[in-house]
């Protein structure tokens, strides 16, 4: 059967172009790894509208109940490894099958960015993270370090002083790039320490983390910290797609419709070239592509 449309991914660009298709009474379904995407990653969010203050998960909890209200078919744990249109006809394959629709939305979002370091694949799960907010509590009273300079690791660092013993803030350049109002609650708490200039070099352990060899400025030194959050930055979960336009960064490019350059293919929220990767941001992307998808399916009427 072709669809109307397929959404790929359920973060808040996804759930949101769901929620409008339904109302729009499509013939759709939503595939994706998870429900949630990165934002199910922030700790406090204190800028989506309505809300002075909500924590990722339960926002994105929010968005899921949304969402259920409508009944919306939703293939989860179904990764897409490919999409293409021809004929007219957006043929999109995952790891279970082929799925043939009119339109579709990628709302793909981004993945974790590695830093490559020798160790890193040995002990992922085993003190290696990518998500203090799901591994964070696991390190209770003990020391850790956050690698990153940007607004990730100012959050994972944040949410650390509450939790660690002893944070170390480990960021490459010699500023961060991080909103100032988060920076500032960093400065002021004496259990993180600041390094500016530094790279990880190695994460040496046995069956867990043991510690980590830093360059501080030229020197060479140990921390003997038992976790490690990664917080280096996204990588756009595009690399599925053919025949679309993307940029350096391997965004995918869209207009102010969330247009692509393949007509009847649009793409919403992080996965995409628009310049700011916000929560509110992506759920107004999804809003946008699913009326573009309604508009270019009435064409086609």
């Amino acid at each position: 059967m072709i669809l109307d449309l397929i959404i790929i991914g359920a973060g808040p660009a996804g759930i949101t172009a769901s929620v409008y298709a339904a109302r729009k009474k499509m013939n759709f379904l939503v595939l994706t790894k998870d429900i949630g995407g990165q934002a199910i990653w922030s700790s406090d969010v204190e800028n989506y509208p309505g809300y002075q203050f909500i924590t990722g998960p339960d926002l994105m909890t929010k968005f899921q109940e949304h969402m259920e209200k409508y009944g919306i078919q939703v293939r989860e744990k179904e990764e897409v490894i490919e999409l293409e249109k021809k004929d007219n006809i957006v043929y999109i394959k995952t790891t279970k099958e082929t799925y043939e629709a009119k339109t579709a939305i990628i709302a793909a979002g981004k993945k974790v960015k590695e830093i490559g370091v020798p160790g890193e694949k040995e002990y992922k799960n085993k003190g290696v993270a990518y998500c203090v907010t799901c591994d964070g509590p696991l390190f209770a009273e003990k020391d850790v370090a956050v690698v990153g300079g940007g607004n990730s690791a100012l959050d994972a660092a944040i949410q650390m002083m509450n939790i660690a013993n002893k944070v170390y803030l480990i960021n490459m350049t010699d500023k961060f790039t991080g909103d100032p109002i988060m920076q500032e609650k960093i400065k002021s708490n004496p259990k993180v320490k600041i390094l500016h200039n530094t790279r990880v070099e190695s994460i040496a352990g046995d069956k867990f983390v043991k510690g980590i060899s830093v360059d501080i400025q030229g020197k060479k030194d140990i921390l003997n910290v038992k976790g490690v959050f990664i917080e280096i930055g996204l990588m756009p979960n595009s690399w599925f797609v053919k025949g679309l336009d993307k940029n350096e960064k391997g965004e995918i490019k869209v207009n102010c419709a969330n247009e692509t350059n393949v007509l009847g293919v649009f793409a919403a929220g992080d996965v995409t070239s628009v310049p700011e990767k916000q929560i509110v941001i992506a759920a107004g992307d999804g809003a946008k592509a699913a009326l573009g998808a309604f508009r270019y399916l009435a064409r086609l009427k």
